[in-house]
C-alpha cells in the first residue's frame, strides 16, 4: 500500500475530525461570506507524483480552492433556483460516500429499497397515487430528459414500433408542444435525437407565462389525430407561473398525447395550503420531473423522474447482461446510468428528519419571504415588478433604463450581500430571485432589498 494510503488509513479518525472541523468553519461563516464572486480562471497546476495525504489535501484545498467558492449554500443565494444543504441532508450526504452504495443492482445490498421508500415519501409529499413509480437522477435535466424518452418510447408504441429496439428513424416526425418549456427540454430532445426544432412553442395566456390551453387545443386538433408529446410547467423560472394542469390532461379525451410535467420546483407548492391547488391534475400526467437539491435542500446532484408506464421505461434503459440475471425491476434498467451514487439517502435522511411539516415550514416561509422582497422592489421608485409574485420567484427590472440590469446584477454580486441571476421576460431584461433555501429569513430579505437600493 502506498505510504500516504497507510497513513491515512492509520489516522482516519483524526482526518474525519480535522474535515468536520474545517466543515463547520465554513458553515457557521457563510453568513458573513461574500454570496458570489467573479471568477477568476486559473490555470492547472502539475499533478503531483508522491502524494500530499489528506491533511495536506485538505491545506491546499483551503489555501487555493476554497476562498473562491459561492456561499450558494447560505441564505441569500438567490439566484438560479438553488436550495442549501439541511443539516440531516449533510448527514445523508456524507454518509453517501462513507458507505459507497451503488443501488442499481438488488444483489448485494438493501440500498436499492432504500431508495424504493425514499420515491415513495416524495410521492406521498407532493399527493401522487402509488401508479406513478420513479427513480433518483443527477438533477431536472436528467429528469425531464429520462421523461421525454419514456415519451418517445409511447409514440412508438402508437405507430407499432420500439423506438429502443428500431432506432429513432423508425419513428418519423415528432411533435412536441408547450407553452414555456425549460432549456433543458430542448437539450433533451437533441440527445433523444428528436432535434430542438421538434419543440413547437404555443401561445401563453396575456400576461402569463401559464399556456393557452385553448391554443394548445387548437395545435393538437391540427394534428389530426397523430400522437404527440406535451410539455407542461408547474412553476416557470422566470415568474413561477403555472399551467392548468388538469384543463391539459381533459385535452386527452379528444387528442392523443404524452404529457409530461416539468415540476422541478413547483411540485412541493403542494405543501403550501394556499398554493396546493395549482397541482391540481398533476396526478394525470404520464411523466413528472422533481428536482430535490431545489426546494428540498439536499446537496447536488439529486431529482426523481416519475411515470405511470414503468413498463416502457425498462423497454429504454433496459442493460441486459448476464452478469446482472434477468431483466427486473432493478434500477439499473431505469435510467441512463448503470452505476451510481446513492443519491436518495441525503433525501431519506431529510424526510425521516424533518416529515412533512418540516419539509412545509421551509416552502411557506420562502413564499412568505419572496412575497415580502416583491413588496419592497414594488415600494422602489428605482425598480418594477415585471409579474405577480405567484410562487417563490420575483422578476423585476429597472424602471427607468432595463438595459443597464446587468450592471446592477453585477453591483450586487459584487458587494458580497446576494446573489440574483438576469434574464429576459416579454423582451425586457430582468433580475429574478428564487427563494428555495431552508436558512432564509426576514433579516436576509432586508439585506438582499438594501443592496438592490444601493446598486440601483
Amino acid at each position: 500500500m502506498d505510504s500516504r494510503l497507510g497513513d491515512d488509513l492509520a489516522q482516519l479518525p483524526e482526518l474525519i475530525d480535522a474535515t468536520g472541523a474545517y466543515a463547520v468553519r465554513i458553515l457557521d461563516g457563510l453568513g458573513e461570506r461574500p454570496v458570489a464572486r467573479v471568477p477568476v480562471r486559473r490555470e492547472p497546476l502539475p499533478l503531483p507524483d508522491p502524494g500530499i495525504g489528506t491533511r495536506g489535501a485538505l491545506a491546499a484545498f483551503a489555501e487555493r480552492w476554497e476562498p473562491g467558492f459561492s456561499a450558494s449554500a447560505g441564505s441569500r443565494y438567490l439566484g438560479f433556483v438553488t436550495g442549501g444543504c439541511t443539516p440531516a441532508a449533510l448527514a445523508g450526504g456524507w454518509l453517501t460516500g462513507v458507505l459507497d452504495q451503488n443501488p442499481t443492482s438488488g444483489l448485494d445490498s438493501t440500498a436499492p429499497d432504500l431508495e424504493r421508500e425514499t420515491v415513495a415519501w416524495l410521492r406521498e409529499l407532493i399527493g401522487l397515487p402509488a401508479a406513478h413509480e420513479g427513480a433518483f437522477v443527477s438533477g431536472a435535466t436528467m429528469s425531464n430528459f429520462a421523461g421525454l424518452a419514456i415519451a418517445r418510447e409511447w409514440l412508438g408504441e402508437q405507430r407499432g414500433i420500439s423506438i429502443a429496439e428500431q432506432g429513432i428513424a423508425a419513428l418519423g416526425p415528432v411533435r412536441v408542444l408547450s407553452g414555456r418549456a425549460h432549456s433543458s427540454v430542448g437539450k433533451a430532445l437533441s440527445m433523444l435525437g428528436l432535434g430542438r426544432s421538434a419543440l413547437h412553442p404555443v401561445d401563453v395566456l396575456p400576461g402569463r407565462e401559464a399556456v393557452d390551453v385553448t391554443r394548445l387545443d387548437a395545435a393538437l386538433d391540427a394534428l389530426n389525430g397523430e400522437p404527440a408529446i406535451v410539455v407542461a410547467n408547474a412553476g416557470t423560472v422566470n415568474t413561477g407561473d403555472f399551467d392548468d394542469l388538469r384543463a391539459i390532461a381533459a385535452l386527452r379525451d379528444r387528442h392523443p398525447f404524452w404529457l409530461h410535467v416539468d415540476a422541478a420546483f413547483g411540485a412541493f407548492a403542494a405543501l403550501s395550503p394556499g398554493h396546493a391547488h395549482l397541482l391540481d391534475g398533476l396526478a394525470g400526467a404520464d411523466s413528472i420531473c422533481v428536482d430535490l437539491h431545489k426546494w428540498l435542500n439536499v446537496p447536488y446532484d439529486s431529482a426523481v423522474q416519475l411515470t405511470r408506464r414503468r413498463d416502457l421505461q425498462t423497454r429504454v434503459f433496459q442493460n441486459a447482461a448476464a452478469y446482472l440475471g434477468p431483466v427486473n425491476d432493478d434500477l439499473v434498467h431505469l435510467t441512463p446510468e448503470n452505476s451510481r451514487r446513492l443519491r436518495a439517502l441525503a433525501a431519506w435522511f431529510a424526510l425521516a428528519a424533518y416529515g412533512r411539516d418540516g419539509q412545509a415550514e421551509i416552502v411557506r416561509r420562502d413564499l412568505a419571504l419572496a412575497e415580502l422582497l416583491g413588496e419592497r422592489i414594488a415600494a422602489m421608485p428605482a425598480y418594477r415588478l415585471l409579474a405577480p409574485v405567484r410562487l417563490n420567484v420575483v422578476c423585476f427590472t429597472l424602471a427607468d433604463d432595463p438595459a443597464r440590469i446587468g450592471q446592477v446584477a453585477q453591483a450586487v454580486t459584487d458587494s458580497g450581500e446576494a446573489f440574483l441571476t438576469t434574464t429576459t421576460y416579454e423582451g425586457v431584461p430582468a433580475l429574478r430571485a428564487a427563494f428555495s433555501n431552508w436558512r432564509t429569513t426576514r433579516a436576509d430579505v432586508d439585506r438582499v432589498a438594501k443592496a438592490l437600493e444601493r446598486a440601483a
